[in-house]
C-alpha cells in the first residue's frame, strides 16, 4: 500500500519503519523527528496524506489530531482510511471521524498497548473503533505493527476501551505498589508478598508482569532503575483522560480519581516526569501515614 504517516516520534518511528520494512511504499512527516530507515520524508502532512490510500498518525494529543485532521482531510482520495493510532479524548476521535466522513473517507481511532518495545518489535494491540469496511482496509497494516487487534465498535470506542484500560492499569498500579510498601513496614519480605500475591486474588498484570519491586518477578523498569517503559506523565495523560470521558459521561470513577491525583502529585510536584509509572514504590517507601 501508499501509505502516510504523522507524527515519528518514540512510537510512530518504529511503526512506520516496520510498515516500511513490510514492503510497503511509506512516506512520513513529524515536525522534529527524523524519519526511520525505508520511510521517506515528506515536507509537510498535507503532502504525506496526497495520494497514500492510508493515513497513519499518532499525535501528542486531540487538539493536535483535530488541526492535523483539517489539513490532511481535503487532500485525501475519497475512500482513503485514516488511521489514528493516537490515544486521545473520545470527543477528539469521533469528531476527526465526522470530518473524514463528510469528505468521504474512512475513519478508524485504533490506539495501542505494549509501549515502544512493542512498537519495535510489531507486538502491539490495537484497540478500534470505526466500521468494518475501514477495519477491512487497514487490518494487513495493523498485523503488520501489531500482534492483536480488538474490534471494539463504533469510531470513538477504540478510545474508550484504552481509556477504560489505562484507568485500571494505573489504578492497580498504584496499590500494588501500596502493598509492597506497607509489607515493608510490616516486617514481610518482598519475595513472599510476591509469592502470595502473584498466585492469589491479588494477583494482577502490574504485579505478575511489570512488578514495581526491583528483583522480584520477571525483569521489568524497577530493575533498570525505574528507567520508562512507559512513563509516569503518560500515564497521567491516560488518567486524566479517563476522567474527562467520566466527567462527559456522568460516571462514577472515585477510585480513578485517586489515582489521577496521585500521579498527578508524582509527575508535577515530586520528580516523577521522566521515571517508569512503577516508581511510585520508592515514593512510598519514604513515606509515613501523614
Amino acid at each position: 500500500m501508499k501509505i502516510g504517516f504523522i507524527g515519528l516520534g518514540n512510537m510512530g518511528g518504529p511503526m512506520a519503519a516496520n510498515l516500511a520494512t513490510a514492503g510497503h511504499d511509506v512516506t512520513g512527516f513529524d515536525t522534529a523527528a527524523a524519519a526511520p530507515e525505508g520511510v521517506t520524508v515528506g515536507r509537510s502532512a498535507a503532502e504525506v496524506a496526497d495520494g497514500a490510500e492510508v493515513v497513519v498518525t499518532m499525535l501528542p494529543n486531540g487538539q493536535i489530531l483535530r488541526a492535523v485532521a483539517e489539513e490532511i482531510v481535503p487532500v485525501m482520495a475519497n475512500g482513503a482510511v485514516f488511521l489514528d493510532c493516537s490515544t486521545v479524548d473520545v470527543e477528539s476521535a469521533r469528531a476527526v471521524a465526522e470530518i473524514a466522513a463528510a469528505r468521504g473517507l474512512l475513519a478508524l481511532d485504533a490506539p495501542v498497548s505494549g509501549g515502544v518495545g512493542g512498537a519495535a518489535a510489531g507486538s502491539l494491540t490495537f484497540m478500534v473503533g470505526g466500521s468494518d469496511a475501514a477495519l477491512a482496509i487497514a487490518a494487513p497494516l495493523l498485523d503488520t505493527m501489531g500482534a492483536r487487534t480488538v474490534h471494539c465498535g463504533p469510531s470513538g470506542n477504540g478510545q474508550a476501551a484504552k481509556i477504560c484500560n489505562n484507568m485500571i492499569l494505573g489504578a492497580t498500579m498504584a496499590v500494588t505498589c501500596e502493598a509492597f510498601a506497607l509489607a515493608d513496614k510490616l516486617g514481610l519480605d518482598r519475595q513472599a508478598m510476591y509469592d502470595v500475591a502473584s498466585t492469589s486474588s491479588g494477583q494482577s498484570w502490574s504485579l505478575t508482569t511489570y512488578c514495581p519491586a526491583p528483583g522480584v518477578g520477571p525483569t521489568a523498569p524497577s530493575d533498570n532503575d525505574y528507567k520508562p517503559g512507559f512513563a509516569a506523565e503518560m500515564m497521567l495523560k491516560d488518567l486524566r483522560l479517563s476522567q474527562q470521558a467520566a466527567e462527559a459521561a456522568d460516571a462514577a470513577t472515585p477510585i480513578g480519581a485517586v489515582a489521577t491525583e496521585q500521579y498527578a502529585q508524582f509527575v508535577e510536584a515530586e520528580n516523577g516526569k521522566g521515571r517508569d509509572f512503577s516508581a511510585l514504590l520508592p515514593r512510598l517507601e519514604r513515606r509515613g501515614r501523614g
